[in-house]
């Protein structure tokens, strides 16, 4: 019972994310929030490790913790950018441009053979995005706008997609807990820097609920994905999949109930699209020509998205 409960909370913490980033966005600017997105995951992060293990063990000389805390870096400060410009659902786009790039780096990188179901996958996802980041605008209004929300996600996407390849190099030197904290320290720093440039601090009305949302975002970051990571050694795989890549749909919910932000037909029919291929891709599909279930390559683990 304590693995769906940790699989439920690490879900409905990823869809909170875009309703934590606008309420946190009334009171300072996505600069600010992404530092303390990171920050405040280090405390609980840390906090936790020190907890289970008694002590924390800090790696800072290995090429990837420096190249997965850029593209961390590059994934939160785009996301929040977007989010203050747009609706709070719009990081919806994130995990399925996600996706495609580690299919792509997988097949083209890494030299791994991607099988027929992970391109249709990634068919389905970019399908998605390009029907949700479309919204049913006039082609001439998109043209004007330069769909630069959905840039700034596509942007968000890459930069997930080369922490979770890091996390791939990683996994054979460090542990999950102190590899994210290594990670996520460096990132503090990265997004740390130009604050003094370019933020402009404090914008907005200081509220209990908008320094809540700046702590939870951290809690988020920190502590998912030990509750993801906990849940999927008891819950059954194909669950798993299925309730993870939904977190998307909680977000759309969260969005209109919270915000009132419009849901069109057009956002909830790319957003179906995509979950279809995400869900495609992440259900093991049993190969009888093997005593073992087969596993897609790099994408296929949704647990790999966790530490968000």
């Amino acid at each position: 019972m304590l693995s769906y409960l940790l699989l439920l909370l690490a879900t409905l913490g990823w869809s909170f994310v875009g309703v934590l980033v606008q309420t946190a966005g009334t009171m300072t600017d996505s600069s600010v929030i992404s530092f303390c997105r990171f920050f405040f995951g280090v405390i609980f992060l840390g906090a936790y490790l020190l907890i289970r293990d008694g002590r924390v063990r800090l790696r800072f000389g290995l090429k990837w913790i420096w190249i997965g805390a850029l593209g961390k870096a590059v994934n939160y400060i785009f996301e929040n950018l977007a989010l203050n410009l747009g609706y709070s659902y719009g990081n919806i786009l994130v995990q399925p441009v996600q996706t495609v790039v580690l299919l792509i780096a997988a097949g083209v990188l890494l030299k791994e053979k991607i099988a027929a179901r992970g391109w249709i996958a990634a068919a389905f996802c970019v399908a998605g995005v390009i029907v949700v980041g479309w919204n049913g605008a006039p082609l001439d209004e998109l043209a004007r706008s330069g769909g630069l929300t959905t840039l700034l996600y596509t942007l968000a996407g890459i930069g997930a997609a080369v922490h979770v390849l890091s996390q791939r190099m990683l996994l054979k030197e460090m542990d999950n807990g102190n590899m994210n904290l290594s990670v996520f320290l460096v990132s503090t720093v990265l997004v740390a820097l130009p604050i003094p440039l370019q933020s402009n601090g404090i914008t907005g009305p200081v509220t209990a609920w908008a320094c809540a949302a700046l702590v939870l975002l951290g809690v988020i970051t920190g502590l998912s994905f030990f509750w993801f990571a906990e849940a999927i050694k008891r819950v059954p795989f194909a669950l798993v999949a299925i309730v993870g890549n939904c977190s998307v749909l909680f977000t759309i919910l969260w969005a209109y109930l919270f915000f009132r932000d419009p849901i069109t037909v057009y956002v909830l029919g790319g957003t179906l699209v995509f979950v279809v291929g995400l869900i495609v891709l992440n259900v093991p599909v049993p190969n009888r020509k093997r005593e073992r279930p087969s596993r897609e390559p790099l994408p296929a683990a949704p647990n790999e998205k966790a530490a968000r």
